[in-house]
């Protein structure tokens, strides 16, 4: 296979880098999956029975001579960003790591390309974090207000991106991804954590589990269909930044309610609220405008909340 034809994708090993890969292989592209450990945990990879399709390497986004080694040996004729820490509760205990890993990764990134005039795509993966609380559906041009030292980290990098192809004109684009799912999601994400519970109180009854604020409402999606999205943002001729999103806000409270009920049990008997669980600033309402990315790239999300929870629910109870 030609060089030419190989993507490149950062953070193969998590939920993102890990469908990625997989969409990638099934259009025929060979993939170069980099990861920061030099034993990486090849588990999403495995469930998706692809670990053996792609090559690995190792590769730390904060040096960045290894990453102009690294595209220098490849030559890729497309990037992904999809690495770095991910959640916005740990980076309010560890900000000074997130703000590396992600302010950091990106500049690097950024760096290697304009240094070696990279004229291949690259995309790096947003947050609607950066929004902060959306009374409005939020798109490229909304207010930022940033609550989280990850929201903060990933609205530096949005505009490190701009910059660099304004400046340098590189093909960088951002995709500003709302929340999304599947079953290759964290156990430390929320969603995770109630439908693992719920499977758990399905055969003890007496289970409970302590969670925080569940007065908030998220746009929630399939993270499948979001890399979809990414790759159409990143081959579009246009370059343009976009929100990746379903345009449907649901609170966690009836995500939860939503999860127990479809196990014919009743939320209240399993889950307490705990405010010692609060974040110090958390989002209240997270909203996404689907018109933009729908009028320029045809691109609308179709997986329903529903559908993700009966897939989550389906993935999760063959190993609990």
């Amino acid at each position: 296979m030609s060089s030419l034809n190989y993507s490149l994708i950062f953070g193969v090993t998590g939920q993102d880098g890990s469908l990625m890969a997989s969409s990638l292989l099934k259009s025929s592209k060979g993939v170069i999956g980099v990861s920061r450990s030099t034993v990486p945990n090849l588990n999403n990879l495995n469930s998706l029975k692809i670990s053996d399709d792609i090559k690995i390497v190792s590769c730390d986004l904060a040096n960045l001579e290894s990453i102009i080694n690294l595209i220098n040996r490849f030559k890729p004729h497309e990037i992904y960003n999809l690495s770095a820490q991910s959640s916005v509760g740990l980076s309010f205990s560890k900000p000074v790591e997130t703000y590396k890993s992600i302010i950091n990764g990106t500049t690097n990134l950024l760096e290697a390309c304009r240094i070696l005039q990279y004229e291949g795509n690259i995309f790096f993966a947003g947050s609607s974090e950066i929004f902060g609380d959306t009374s409005i559906p939020a798109n490229v041009n909304s207010k930022i207000k940033a609550h989280s030292p990850y929201g903060i980290a990933k609205q530096i990098s949005f505009e490190l991106v701009k910059f660099y192809r304004t400046i340098y004109s590189l093909n960088c684009k951002t995709g500003i991804l709302f929340n999304h799912e599947s079953p290759l999601r964290s156990d430390n994400f929320i969603t995770q954590k109630i439908i693992r519970s719920a499977l758990k109180a399905r055969k003890n009854r007496t289970y409970k589990i302590n969670i925080g604020n569940i007065d908030i409402f998220r746009d929630w999606g399939w993270a499948e269909e979001y890399v979809s999205a990414m790759q159409l943002i990143n081959n579009s001729p246009k370059p343009n930044d976009h929100v990746i999103c379903t345009g449907v806000s649901t609170s966690l409270e009836n995500f939860i309610s939503k999860v127990f009920s479809k196990l014919d049990l009743i939320w209240q008997d399993h889950i307490v609220i705990d405010k010692k669980l609060f974040r110090p600033n958390d989002i209240k309402y997270s909203l996404g405008d689907i018109d933009p990315l729908y009028k320029e790239l045809k691109w609308k999300a179709k997986v329903t909340l529903d559908q993700i929870i009966d897939n989550l629910i389906e993935a999760k109870s063959k190993i609990i």
